[in-house]
């Protein structure tokens, strides 16, 4: 089994650390390990019924339950679909009478192989679609440089969204004028046949696809793991300086460049600035969605804390950390690894009663009668922690016994990511408290 190693860090720039990707001759064991479903690499959340519960701009038409590896919600895949003819090197724009419907059904562009898009970009590779938009990878005539081109759907909510997207990623590039935090360039944009077109510099392929590379089941190694954390907090301490909550971070929405050893913050179709927060049960991907969200709480920037620790926990085990069905098993599985809510979480909570009773003891709705086969509540008075699976209990031992470099680095992982992940978004670690921890310091 390969994993994706990385070397003694040696400063690349003050943003990031020198990396070497190398095999390496065993994968991690890991002493616990949740049922294979959990697989990290299995994530497809085309397949989540949260996608059609919620978007942050309503209403939006309704998503195929099921899709093509192509058509999926990581938009900047590795393996990208190629258009069905051959890219040629001289692209032709088209004329508007050659269609009667530039856009499907549901309002995404209809990709054309070898389209010259704003008399600049050579259409060349379909990378897939998400809820907001479809993505291309084109050839930009003026640089020749390759580039990623976001062109969101031609829908009049979804382009108002564009347009906050667009605002949000201006004022993170601004503020990081040296490109050192960590978060996705963008280069223009544009207006093509009533769609809003983002231009973005071109990167190789995002973290899922390299947990599938380099580390399907077991995860990445510790080294490479220590370097992601620490550019991701980084970017993570950007947005938060400028007010801004990513609000769906996850694997999928983290690039890397080619050499795998710069990555950048992208996507953030569900961004928002910090203070115009609707309180909803359905922000985030589910599996990195923080127990406020699900609770009804007001929340703020530990919501991305808590998704980068449950992507980080994901990239280093091959796992999902809290692979719940719904809310409400979420919930009960992030109890079983952390504990139990504190009341005051739950007596401020507008969603709490929906998952625990007037005794503050927790409701399972997930439960299925043997018998009749419907679906029946159960109340689960004490839902502590379960020793096997805590976060260091299914960390602890990874690297074998005996104490060496690497063992330091996962107690210092397991620490910190124990921080990341405290239940009460009041005490969990902030981006500039983590850059300052031992794990990542340099």
């Amino acid at each position: 089994m390969k994993q994706l190693e990385f070397g003694k860090p040696e400063a690349l720039n003050d943003a990031t650390a020198e990396v070497n990707t190398a095999e390496i001759e065993n994968g991690a064991k890991r002493d616990t390990e949740p049922a294979d479903n959990d697989s990290a690499v299995n994530y497809d959340e085309t397949l989540d019924s949260d996608v059609k519960r919620f978007s942050k701009v309503t209403p939006v038409p309704e998503v195929e339950e099921t899709h093509s590896d192509s058509e999926s919600d990581d938009m900047f895949a590795d393996s990208p679909v190629q258009t069905k003819s051959k890219t040629k090197k001289n692209g032709k724009q088209l004329d508007s009478s050659l269609l009667d419907n530039w856009d499907d059904v549901d309002g995404y562009y209809r990709i054309i192989p070898n389209e010259l898009i704003n008399s600049q970009y050579h259409v060349s590779t379909f990378l897939g679609k998400g809820m907001f938009a479809s993505v291309v990878r084109a050839q930009d005539s003026s640089s020749s440089k390759t580039v990623a081109i976001k062109i969101v759907r031609n829908n009049e909510t979804m382009f108002k969204a564009g347009l906050t997207e667009l605002s949000i990623l201006q004022k993170l590039n601004d503020r990081d004028p040296e490109d050192k935090m960590h978060l996705v360039r963008l280069l223009t944009n544009f207006e093509h046949k009533n769609h809003l077109c983002l231009v973005f510099e071109n990167l190789e392929c995002n973290l899922r696809d390299v947990l599938k590379k380099f580390g399907r089941n077991v995860g990445i190694n510790i080294m490479a793991i220590r370097s992601y954390t620490r550019q991701l907090l980084l970017g993570l301490s950007l947005m938060r300086e400028c007010g801004v909550l990513h609000a769906d971070l996850k694997p999928d929405n983290v690039l890397v460049d080619s050499s795998h050893k710069v990555l950048k913050i992208c996507d953030l179709g569900s961004a928002s600035v910090s203070g115009e927060n609707e309180i909803t049960p359905y922000l985030v991907s589910r599996f990195y969605r923080a127990p406020e969200l699900i609770l009804g709480l007001q929340y703020g920037h530990p919501i991305d804390m808590w998704s980068i620790g449950c992507s980080l926990f994901e990239l280093y085990t091959g796992k999902i950390l809290f692979p719940g069905s719904s809310n409400n098993e979420m919930l009960r599985i992030i109890m079983e690894t952390l504990g139990k809510f504190n009341h005051k979480m739950l007596k401020k909570g507008q969603f709490a009663d929906q998952h625990f009773d007037d005794k503050l003891d927790f409701v399972s709705t997930g439960q299925v009668d043997k018998v009749t086969g419907n679906s029946v509540s159960k109340v689960i008075k004490n839902v502590g922690p379960l020793p096997d699976r805590t976060i260091k209990a299914r960390l602890a031992g990874a690297e074998g016994e005996g104490i060496n470099e690497k063992t330091k680095l996962l107690v210092q992982f397991i620490d910190i990511l124990e921080k990341m992940l405290v239940t009460n978004p009041e005490k969990r670690i902030t981006p500039l408290e983590g850059l300052k921890h031992p794990f990542v310091k340099l």
